[in-house]
C-alpha cells in the first residue's frame, strides 16, 4: 500500500473551505472538471504546433463521460497532454497550484490558445459530491502512467498504474444520499446532460456520453433499448460565427431555446469587440414584456461566459436598470474572476464591457427609431415605461442618455412623437413645450384646460403613464424649452390687455371668491375667474410642484401613509353665463351661492378623475338646485 501524503498547504482546513464554502452550486464540479480536460487538450494541441514529433489531429481530441449506477461512479476521460507523477503531486497535491496558470504565463504572448483554469482549485470541487476521487493519467512525456487517489482531507496517494493511452481519467465515487442532499442525481443521464448543456455547451471539443434510447426493431413493432455514443455539447457558439453566415431563424431559435421565450425577439444585437478588452456579445430585445418584469422575482442580467464556459447566469452588473429588459450573453477571454470562477471581480475590465454594452444598446435603439419607426414604436409600447423610469430615477442622472429615446402622443400629429420632433414644429413665439396628463388620450383630449391651447393651434403632448410628469420635472428643459402643464395655473396665454382686464375682474369679485372658498372649507387654494376656458364653465388648475395627476399617482403608491394633495385652484370661465349667475347669487342669495360653488367644485373634480367624497349629498344638492 502506498504511503498517504499530506496536502502541501495549510491543509485540512483549507481543503474543507474549498469544498464547502467557495462553490455555491454542487453541479459546478462537472463544469470545472470538463474545463480542466479542455485545458489539457489545448496544451497538447498547442505543443503539436511547435513540436514536429507530435502528430496531433485536433478532430481526434474529445472528452468522454461515463456513468456506472451500480458502482456509483462518474468518470471524465480526456486524451489531452496528461500528467507525470511529479505533475500529479504538484498540481493535485498542492491546493491552488495551477498547471493551467503556469502554462498561460509561459505562453501569454502567443495566440490561438485559451486556458480556462487559472487558480487550481476547480478540481477540488469534485469532493463536494464524491467521497473518493481517483485520477489516472499518462503524460505525453512519460511511458509510465500514474494514479492519484484521495478521500479528501486525509491526504492522497500516488502510485503507478496500467493506463495505455495518453490523457487523464478521473473517477468520482459519488456520495450516498442523505436527508439533506440527493447525490444520486449526479448518476442520472438527464442531469449530467443538463449540466453539460448549461455550463459547458461551448467547450471547443466534443463531450460524449453513452445514451440509452428506445428504438423500434427492424421488421417489428417491438422496441428495444439501444446504447449510442452522442456528442452532448454544441461546441461552436453561435456568437463566435460570422454574422453574415447566421440566418435570422438561427438567432431566433437560439433565443427561444436559451431564454425560454415562446416568441421570437423584436431585435437581435450581435457584436464582437476587439481592442483593450476582447469580448463577444449576443443581445436580444424581447417582443413582449416578461410576465414577472415588474415583480421582486425578476432578475435582470446577461449570461456571462469565459472562453465559452458559463460563469454566471445573471450578471446584473452588465446592464443598467433602464435596459434591464435586454436578454443575452457576453463571452470574454479577459475577465478577472474570483477563485471559484462564480463571482466577478469588480475591476476595470467589467466596467469597460458594461459601458460598451450600454452604448451599443442605446445606439441600436437610436438607429431603430431613425430607420424603422414602426418597429421602434412597437418596442416603445412594450418597454417605453422602463426608459421613462430610467430617465426619472437616480435624480435624473441618465436623462441626457435617454431623453431622445422617449415618445409621447401628440395632439396635432395624432401619433407618438419625440421631443426633438415637437420642438422642430414649435411656433416661433412659443416659449414652452405644452403637455397634459390623464388616464387616456381620449380623456385628456376632452379636458377643459387643453381647449384654449388647441384653439390657438399649439401642439400638446398627452401623458398617459404615471411616470410621465415626473420625467418632465427631472428633464426641466429640452433644447432650452421649458415644460408647461396645460393644467397649471400659470399658463400665460393672454395678451397684456386681457391680463389687465382679468386682473380687474378678479379684484372686483374677490369677496365673492373668498365666500366661495369658505364654502368649500378651503379645499382649494383660491377661486377666481379665468380666460383659459372657451366653452366649459369650470376647471381645476394647480400651482406648485405637484399636479392633480401627480397627486393621484403618489397616493396610489404602496406603503404611502400620507394624504398628498396638490395645491388646486377652482377657475371659473369669466365669459360663461355661470359667471354672471354667481355674481347675482353673491348679491342676493349667499346660501344658494354656496350650493352652486359645491356643485361646480364637484364638476371640476369629476373632470379631473378625482373622487367625490359624498356622491349622495352631491346628487341631492343638484336636485335641490334644479327644482327651484
Amino acid at each position: 500500500m502506498s504511503e498517504i501524503k499530506e496536502f502541501k498547504t495549510e491543509s485540512k482546513r483549507l481543503l474543507d473551505l474549498m469544498i464547502h464554502s467557495i462553490y455555491t452550486n454542487q453541479e459546478i464540479f462537472l463544469r470545472e472538471l470538463i474545463s480542466n480536460a479542455s485545458d489539457a487538450m489545448d496544451k497538447l494541441y498547442y505543443r503539436s504546433l511547435t513540436d514536429k514529433n507530435l502528430k496531433i489531429n485536433k478532430e481526434d481530441l474529445k472528452i468522454k463521460i461515463d456513468i456506472d449506477k451500480e458502482k456509483r461512479t462518474l468518470t471524465i476521460t480526456d486524451n489531452g497532454c496528461g500528467m507525470t507523477e511529479d505533475e500529479l503531486d504538484k498540481n493535485l497535491g498542492t491546493i491552488a497550484k495551477s498547471g493551467s496558470l503556469a502554462f498561460k504565463e509561459q505562453n501569454d504572448k502567443k495566440e490561438d490558445i485559451n486556458i480556462i483554469g487559472q487558480f487550481g482549485v476547480g478540481f477540488y470541487s469534485a469532493f463536494m459530491v464524491s467521497d473518493e476521487v481517483k485520477v489516472e493519467s499518462k503524460s505525453i512525456d512519460n511511458e509510465q502512467a500514474y494514479c492519484w487517489t484521495s478521500k479528501g482531507v486525509e491526504g492522497y496517494t500516488i502510485e503507478p498504474c496500467d493506463k495505455k493511452d495518453v490523457g487523464t481519467k478521473i473517477t468520482l465515487h459519488i456520495k450516498e444520499d442523505s436527508e439533506e442532499e440527493k447525490y444520486s442525481e449526479f448518476l442520472e443521464e438527464y442531469k449530467i446532460q443538463w449540466i453539460i448543456k448549461r455550463y459547458s455547451d461551448y467547450i471547443s471539443y466534443p463531450i460524449q456520453m453513452d445514451v440509452e434510447h428506445e428504438k423500434t426493431k427492424e421488421g417489428s413493432k417491438e422496441t428495444e433499448k439501444v446504447i449510442e455514443t452522442e456528442t452532448i455539447n454544441s461546441m461552436i457558439p453561435l456568437w463566435k460565427k460570422d454574422k453574415k453566415e447566421i440566418k435570422e431563424e438561427e438567432y431566433n431559435e437560439f433565443y427561444t431555446e436559451k431564454f425560454n421565450d415562446f416568441q421570437a425577439p423584436l431585435k437581435v444585437i450581435h457584436s464582437s469587440v476587439e481592442g483593450q478588452y476582447k469580448y463577444d456579445a449576443l443581445l436580444y430585445i424581447p417582443s413582449h414584456l416578461p410576465y414577472d418584469y415588474y415583480t421582486k422575482e425578476y432578475e435582470k442580467g446577461l449570461q456571462l461566459y469565459a472562453n465559452g464556459v458559463l460563469i454566471m447566469d445573471k450578471c446584473s452588473d452588465l446592464l443598467p436598470d433602464y435596459f434591464g429588459f435586454v436578454k443575452g450573453l457576453v463571452d470574454s477571454d479577459d475577465l478577472s474572476l474570483n477563485i471559484s470562477r462564480e463571482v466577478l471581480q469588480h475591476d476595470r475590465q467589467l466596467r469597460v464591457i458594461e459601458k460598451n454594452i450600454e452604448n451599443k444598446i442605446k445606439s441600436e435603439l437610436e438607429n431603430m427609431l431613425k430607420s424603422d419607426r414602426t418597429k421602434y414604436e412597437e418596442f416603445f409600447k412594450v418597454f417605453g415605461v422602463q426608459l421613462k423610469y430610467g430617465t426619472y430615477s437616480d435624480y435624473g442622472m441618465n436623462k441626457d442618455k435617454l431623453q431622445d429615446l422617449l415618445l409621447f402622443y401628440s395632439s396635432t400629429e395624432k401619433k407618438l412623437v419625440t421631443l426633438k420632433e415637437y420642438v422642430m414644429r414649435m411656433k416661433e413665439d412659443q416659449k414652452a413645450i405644452y403637455y397634459a396628463s390623464g388616464e387616456s388620450i381620449d380623456k385628456i383630449d376632452l379636458l377643459p384646460q387643453v381647449e384654449i391651447l388647441k384653439d390657438k393651434g399649439y401642439e400638446i403632448l398627452y401623458l398617459t403613464d404615471n411616470v410621465d410628469e415626473f420625467v418632465f420635472q427631472v428633464l426641466n428643459k429640452y433644447e432650452e424649452k421649458t415644460f408647461q402643464n396645460a393644467c397649471a395655473d400659470n399658463l400665460d396665454l393672454d395678451s397684456n390687455e386681457e391680463k389687465e382686464e382679468l386682473k380687474k375682474e378678479n379684484e372686483e369679485n374677490k369677496d365673492m371668491f373668498t365666500a366661495m372658498k369658505e364654502a368649500l372649507n378651503s379645499e382649494v387654494q383660491a377661486v377666481r375667474f379665468t380666460h383659459r376656458l372657451k366653452n366649459h364653465p369650470v376647471c381645476l388648475t394647480s400651482e406648485g410642484a405637484i399636479s392633480v395627476e401627480m397627486q393621484k399617482t403618489l397616493n396610489a403608491m404602496p406603503n404611502n401613509n400620507q394624504d398628498i394633495k396638490a395645491q388646486t385652484i377652482l377657475e371659473i370661465n369669466a365669459n360663461h353665463e355661470i359667471a354672471n349667475k354667481l355674481k347675482d347669487l353673491y348679491k342676493n342669495d349667499k346660501d344658494e351661492l354656496k350650493k352652486y360653488t359645491q356643485i361646480l367644485y364637484a364638476q371640476a373634480r369629476l373632470i379631473e378623475g378625482l373622487n367625490i367624497e359624498n356622491p349622495t349629498e352631491l346628487s341631492n344638492l343638484i336636485c335641490e338646485v334644479m327644482s327651484k
